[in-house]
């Protein structure tokens, strides 16, 4: 394949949807959708039979969530607000039986109970060196921040380590905040705005590992949920590792809600990874 995502509309006679097709990894996701569910489901499955896709990820609206059990998914997570206030119920559906194993997951509700049950640290702040600097991303990092999810990511689910990636990704609005010392970048954050439902996905979160005692990915994200508050976007949510401890409890301590786990969702490192996905509305005091 030489492309490793696309998006593509299908349009039937009872039914439109709006499609991402990751060949990478191995998924179809429905972003947009109208018209009969039976229908939808039915061009779905035609697309992954015709690539060979595992998982198809279904983001649908709360209305229709209860059509898509019977037809063969199933609820994993859901996303408050997502749909201009409304709620995003993500239904999955398998077609390769490995896809929807895992062997990790007793371990991964562990890690999730052990963050919740732990007193939250908001009130503990971590006061970074002041050769730390702060600030917004800007086209011309795109080579530094391309260098870093090199190192911190032998494999991620989007091409970061392309300059040219992240370049463009800067140019079609995703806003980055980075953290550097001596013109290196050690940290980074992302957030990607979906200008038609209003709402924000932070993400791409990566920290070099000498540096990760000081609290850098708090600020980075509190930095993000700013900008994000002063466009009106309110509904914000996170897909995190289920495996790393540490992302997970920053999202706990900025008060971000445990809504579910996307299992095998994406490659990460060296294999398929579960996901958990945390959500916040910037709106409530």
């Amino acid at each position: 394949m030489n492309h490793i995502a696309e998006t593509k509309v299908i349009k039937g006679e009872d039914c439109y949807l709006e499609v991402y097709l990751d060949y990478f990894n191995e998924r179809i996701r429905v972003d947009n959708y109208r018209g009969n569910m039976t229908s939808i489901v039915q061009k779905i499955n035609e697309l992954a039979e015709l690539d060979k896709f595992t998982k198809i990820i279904f983001y649908c609206r709360q209305d229709h969530w209860k059509k898509l059990l019977p037809l063969g998914f199933e609820l994993e997570a859901i996303i408050d607000g997502y749909f201009n206030g409304t709620d995003n119920y993500i239904l999955t559906s398998y077609k390769k039986e490995s896809r929807r194993e895992s062997r990790s997951w007793i371990e991964e509700d562990q890690i999730v109970n052990q963050i919740i049950t732990n007193q939250k640290e908001t009130d503990k702040v971590t006061v970074a060196p002041s050769q730390y600097h702060f600030r917004k991303a800007i086209s011309e990092d795109a080579e530094n921040l391309a260098k870093l999810y090199k190192q911190v990511f032998a494999i991620y689910p989007t091409p970061m380590n392309d300059p040219q990636y992240i370049k463009k990704m800067i140019c079609n609005g995703t806003i980055f905040y980075v953290v550097e010392v001596k013109s290196e970048i050690v940290s980074a954050a992302s957030s990607e705005k979906n200008v038609i439902f209003h709402n924000a996905e932070l993400t791409d979160c990566a920290t070099l590992a000498e540096h990760r005692k000081y609290g850098l990915m708090k600020k980075l994200l509190l930095f993000l949920e700013g900008d994000l508050k002063n466009e009106g976007i309110y509904h914000v949510y996170s897909i995190a590792r289920a495996q790393s401890y540490g992302m997970n409890a920053v999202f706990y301590q900025l008060n971000y809600k445990y809504n579910g786990r996307l299992t095998n969702n994406c490659y990460i490192f060296n294999e398929l990874e579960n996901m958990n996905v945390w959500v916040k509305d910037l709106s409530l005091r």
